[in-house]
């Protein structure tokens, strides 16, 4: 496994609001922990039933069904972000409002398996994408959202992000 792939980003390669994120992520390849998530998900949400998957654990919370879509979405943000930095865009992206996102995703007018195939679909793309990133493209730097912040920071990121929403599934929606 390639060492540009296990070093973990220093604290100067994203913002602070990410570091619980990079806290959740093993030691090891990042892409490896990109797979291992998305086998972890699928193995935590393959059997929840329609009524569980359509309920929030508080009112004013997401229901498991949005919170399945707003994983999906959040990782197409970070895989564009290392998409445009990787091949040294140096254009400032703007941030998003994953509040907004999920009234608006319909996220509860669909089957869960649906949105399980597309959480799926859209980790493997983000797999591939950080296999084939030359070495030189994982310290290159962008801005999002105001921030500083590297393509193998996002790598770890996405990883993160996952499996920290995966814990709180387990705690406050499957408990």
């Amino acid at each position: 496994m390639p060492a540009y792939r296990t070093t973990r980003p220093a604290a100067d390669e994203y913002a602070p609001f990410y570091a619980g994120y990079l806290q959740q992520v093993p030691d090891g390849d990042v892409v490896e922990a990109l797979i291992g998530g998305a086998e972890i998900a699928a193995a935590l949400l393959h059997d929840v039933s329609e009524e569980v998957a359509q309920k929030a654990y508080a009112p004013g919370k997401w229901t498991l069904k949005e919170v399945v879509q707003h994983l999906a979405d959040a990782e197409r943000v970070f895989a564009y972000r290392a998409l445009r930095f990787g091949r040294g865009d140096t254009t400032e992206l703007p941030g998003w409002d994953e509040n907004a996102y999920a009234p608006a995703s319909g996220a509860n007018d669909r089957s869960l398996e649906s949105l399980l195939d597309e959480l799926e679909s859209v980790r493997e793309s983000t797999v591939t994408l950080f296999e084939g990133l030359p070495e030189e493209a994982w310290t290159r730097r962008g801005k999002a959202n105001g921030q500083a912040v590297s393509v193998r920071a996002l790598a770890w990121i996405a990883a993160g992000h996952l499996l920290h929403h995966l814990e709180i599934i387990q705690e406050r929606y499957l408990a």
